[in-house]
């Protein structure tokens, strides 16, 4: 008999007497972000906003549904990376990818799930019911029964469904970063010694896309001005990919594996859509935005684009230690 994993978005099934993870009735709960990281860097008081920005929460409200056996599971997830976190970037970068993922994906689901519940709710208020399209469904679903492999015999064949760069990072003491995009499976984090950017679900093409650039920064410790950087031609390039990652899903006994499948253009639709310069240039401003860097700034009339990764003339990398801006 083929084991029969459990999947919200088939139901859209985000009740609070329901683990999130595995389906099955339980009134334990677990927060959607590690407690020991929310205490180290003193956020857990700190409010986040729903997409819409009408809705807000604390940190360490933010709680979901699950199982004792899934809370197990978690915990012993976050031991292991709290580990790797304390030997800084040569921790974090020795880690399976494995275990990035399924602690990143705790977070990105975390909130994805309040998503969930917000929008279920807004339109019960309304008398309308709360619906999903079959992309978004599938994707979603894809993802959680990934999630699903911290308890179940899910395992992964062939080339992974994500990318994720870890590299050194340098931070002022006691800053914590991170970004995320739950609707598109993207999220980044940086602290004082590391960062790390993970595209959980694109097969492996963005990392493939941006291999050039990774490969100039080997050897050097990233300016947050460049991590930033990095974050929004990831970002972006997520943006332009014209075709949606596909998987071959077999469940044979008790167990399923997953195997991505290779993400191949046609002759009349590149794997990438068109690289907008001005939309990228709007996109990057808002992440520069602290430094006041604005999109004027970034792309200018018969005048380079302006980057922090590479020299417009040479295409070196630049040098973190030449920047002046603060970190």
């Amino acid at each position: 008999m083929a084991l029969t994993l459990f999947n919200p978005f088939e139901d859209l099934i985000f009740g609070e007497q329901f683990c999130f993870l595995t389906g099955e009735l339980t009134t334990e709960k677990m927060t959607v972000f590690p407690e020991w990281l929310m205490q180290h860097f003193k956020f857990d008081t700190d409010r986040i906003e729903m997409m819409d920005k009408s809705k807000t929460y604390v940190y360490a409200d933010l709680h979901l549904p699950c199982t004792p056996r899934v809370k197990k599971a978690f915990e012993e997830l976050d031991v292991k990376i709290k580990e790797a976190y304390d030997k800084g970037y040569e921790g974090m970068s020795a880690l399976d990818e494995q275990l990035l993922f399924l602690w990143t994906g705790r977070m990105v689901y975390g909130l994805l799930y309040y998503e969930m519940q917000y929008e279920s709710n807004r339109m019960l208020k309304m008398g309308r019911d709360f619906n999903l399209s079959p992309m978004l469904r599938e994707r979603f679903g894809n993802f959680h029964l990934m999630l699903q492999s911290i308890v179940e015999p899910v395992t992964f064949v062939g080339k992974k469904p994500w990318s994720i760069a870890v590299f050194p990072l340098k931070y002022s003491a006691d800053i914590f970063s991170y970004r995320d995009d739950a609707v598109n499976l993207l999220f980044s984090f940086g602290v004082n010694g590391f960062g790390y950017i993970a595209c959980l679900q694109d097969n492996g093409v963005i990392g493939e896309k941006q291999q050039e650039i990774l490969g100039k920064m080997k050897g050097h410790i990233l300016h947050p001005v460049q991590f930033e950087e990095l974050y929004a031609r990831f970002h972006y390039s997520d943006y332009i990919l014209q075709y949606k990652p596909e998987y071959k899903i077999e469940s044979e006994g008790n167990s399923v594996t997953i195997e991505s499948l290779p993400m191949t253009s046609n002759a009349g639709r590149p794997l990438f859509g068109f690289w907008d310069q001005d939309l990228f240039a709007q996109l990057l401003a808002n992440y520069w935005q602290v430094y006041g860097i604005q999109k004027e700034d970034i792309i200018k009339f018969q005048k380079p684009f302006l980057s922090f990764l590479e020299n417009p003339y040479t295409q070196e990398f630049i040098d973190p230690e030449s920047i002046s801006l603060p970190f």
